[in-house]
C-alpha cells in the first residue's frame, strides 16, 4: 500500500507539473488577447464600390491613368448664360426685409447686372487654370483634382502632402487663396521655419468637374475610400488631411478608415452627434459654471443663449438641408435651369454662414468679405457643369440614414487632430465635447474672426493654424 500510494502521489505530481504551466499559459494567452483587443483601434471597413453607369468591368480593366485637364469655355456657353440673365424675373422684396427672408431681390438685380455686363468668365477660366488640373477614373467615375507643388524647397525641408476637401455650396476654388500660403510660405510673410506642403484639392464626385455617381448610395464613406485611392495613385503612403463642411466629414471618415495612412487631421468644423445625460448636464450648467463641466469662458460666450444659438439659428439656417436630404431633385431642377435662381440659392449661404449679423444688411454683407468675381466664379463652376442637382443629392445619401447607426458614428478618431474653431461658424463644438470623438487632439484654436468658408475668407489665419498643427505633429 505504501508503494502504491507513492506511485499515485508521483503520478499526481507529474500531472500537476504539466497542467499548471498549461493552465497558466492558457490564462496568460487569454489575458494578452484581451489586452490587445482592448487597445486595438476600430476602423471603418474600406470595402469597394462602383459608381459608373452600367456594369462594372472586369478587375484590372479600369483606366488608372492620371490625365491633365484644362477648364474651357465657348461662345455658345456664354451666350446661353447671357440670354438667361437677360430674361430673369424678379419679385420685389418686402420693405426693410434685408436678408431675413432670404436673398434680397433688389441686391440680386445688382449682382445679375454685374454678372451680365462686367463679369468676365473667360478671364476667370484663366485664373482657374493657373494651377495644374487632372482627371483620373476611380470606381467608374472621373475624379477631378488640382495638385500644386512648391516651386522651391529649401535644403533639408520635408514637403508634406496635404489633401484639402471642400463642402457645399463651395468648390475646389475655395482653396485658391490658401494654396500659395501653404506651398510658398516664405514668399507670403509666413515663418521661414514653417513646413512646406504640396496640396491636392479634389472635387467631391457630383460637384464641379468630378463626374456624378450614376448609382444610389454614394456617401462620405464612399468618398473617403475614393480619396484614399486617389492619394495612393499619386504615390503617397502617408499624408495630412484638412476639411470643413462635407470636407470635415469626408476627411474624418478617411482617418477612421485608414489611420495608418493619415499623419494628421485638421478640421475647421466638427460634427459631434452624441447626446445623453452628461451632455444635458453640460448644457444646463455651462452658462453658469462652465469650468465645472469642462467648458471655457470662450465656449460659453459662443454657445449661449443656448436656445437662440443652437436651436433657433440652426433651424433658420438649415431649411435647405431638409429639402436636399429628402427631395433634392425637385428644387434642383429649377436651380439647374436658372442661373439667377442658382446664384440666389448659393450666395445666400455665403452671406449668413460668413457672419450671422449680415442677415440685417440689404446686400447681405457679401462684398465685405469677397469680391463679386470670386463669388460668381464659384457659382459658375456649378452652372457650367450642371452639378447643382448631384451636389444636393449628397445630402440625401448621407442624412437619410439613422446617424447613430452609421459606422463612422460608432468609431473614435485616434489620429493626431487639429481643430480651428471660427467664431462665426454655424455651430460651436467645445474642446470638452470634441474629445469624446477625437481622442488625440493636438491643437484646438479659438480663431479670432471668420466663419464657415474659412479658407476662402481667412486664408492666412487658417494656413497659420494648419502649419502650427503640423509642426507639433512632426515633433511627436
Amino acid at each position: 500500500e505504501t508503494i502504491l500510494s507513492r506511485i499515485r502521489s508521483f503520478e499526481y505530481s507529474q500531472k500537476n507539473a504539466v497542467l499548471v504551466p498549461v493552465t497558466a499559459l492558457g490564462v496568460g494567452g487569454v489575458l494578452v488577447y484581451w489586452l490587445r483587443c482592448r487597445h486595438k483601434i476600430k476602423t471603418i471597413e474600406m470595402g469597394d464600390g462602383w459608381w459608373g453607369s452600367g456594369e462594372r468591368p472586369l478587375k484590372g480593366q479600369e483606366d488608372e491613368s492620371i490625365r491633365p485637364f484644362k477648364i474651357e469655355t465657348s461662345d455658345k456657353e456664354i451666350e446661353d448664360l447671357h440670354r438667361r440673365l437677360e430674361q430673369a424675373r424678379f419679385a420685389p422684396p418686402l420693405e426693410g426685409a434685408a436678408f431675413h427672408y432670404g436673398f434680397n431681390s433688389n441686391y440680386l438685380q445688382k449682382v445679375v447686372a454685374y454678372w451680365r455686363n462686367q463679369f468676365n468668365w473667360r478671364k476667370q477660366v484663366e485664373v482657374l487654370n493657373k494651377y495644374p488640373h487632372f482627371l483620373t477614373t476611380i470606381e467608374g467615375i472621373d475624379i477631378h483634382f488640382i495638385h500644386v507643388k512648391p516651386s522651391y524647397v529649401p535644403h533639408g525641408r520635408a514637403v508634406q502632402p496635404l489633401l484639402m476637401v471642400h463642402g457645399w455650396p463651395g468648390s475646389f476654388y475655395e482653396f485658391y487663396k490658401i494654396i500659395p500660403l501653404l506651398t510658398e510660405p516664405a514668399g507670403h510673410g509666413l515663418n521661414e521655419g514653417d513646413v512646406v506642403f504640396e496640396v491636392i484639392c479634389p472635387s467631391i464626385p457630383g460637384y464641379g468637374f468630378s463626374e456624378a455617381p450614376h448609382q444610389k448610395g454614394f456617401d462620405t464613406i464612399a468618398t473617403a475610400r475614393i480619396f484614399h485611392k486617389l492619394m495612393n495613385r499619386l504615390g503617397f503612403k502617408k499624408y495630412y488631411l484638412q476639411g470643413g463642411d462635407w470636407g470635415s466629414r469626408i476627411t474624418t471618415d478617411m482617418a477612421q478608415m485608414l489611420p495608418q495612412s493619415v499623419k494628421g487631421l485638421h478640421l475647421n468644423l466638427i460634427f459631434v452627434s452624441r447626446q445623453g445625460l452628461k451632455r444635458m448636464i453640460s448644457v444646463m450648467l455651462g452658462a453658469y459654471v462652465p469650468w465645472l463641466v469642462g467648458l471655457t469662458r470662450e465656449d460659453a460666450q459662443r454657445m449661449y443663449p443656448f436656445i437662440q444659438k443652437n436651436i433657433y439659428e440652426l433651424l433658420r439656417e438649415s431649411g435647405y438641408l431638409h429639402i436636399q436630404a429628402t427631395k433634392p431633385d425637385t428644387a434642383g431642377c429649377g436651380l439647374n435651369d436658372s442661373p439667377v435662381g442658382l446664384a440666389a440659392y448659393i450666395l445666400e449661404k455665403f452671406s449668413t454662414w460668413t457672419d450671422k449679423s449680415f442677415l440685417h444688411r440689404d446686400d447681405g454683407g457679401l462684398e465685405s468679405k469677397y469680391s463679386l468675381d470670386e463669388l460668381l466664379t464659384n457659382v459658375m463652376i456649378y452652372w457650367v457643369t450642371s452639378s447643382i442637382v448631384s451636389s444636393m443629392r449628397y445630402y440625401k445619401e448621407n442624412i437619410s440614414k439613422d446617424p447613430g447607426l452609421t459606422a463612422n458614428a460608432r468609431i473614435g478618431v485616434h489620429v493626431p487632430t487639429g481643430i480651428a474653431a471660427f467664431p462665426q461658424e454655424i455651430v460651436h463644438t467645445p474642446h470638452a465635447w470634441a474629445k469624446e470623438i477625437f481622442r488625440n487632439i493636438i491643437t484646438y484654436s479659438y480663431m479670432p474672426r471668420g466663419g464657415h468658408f474659412a479658407a476662402f475668407e481667412e486664408p492666412k489665419l487658417l494656413a497659420q493654424d494648419i502649419m502650427e498643427f503640423v509642426r507639433k505633429v512632426e515633433k511627436l
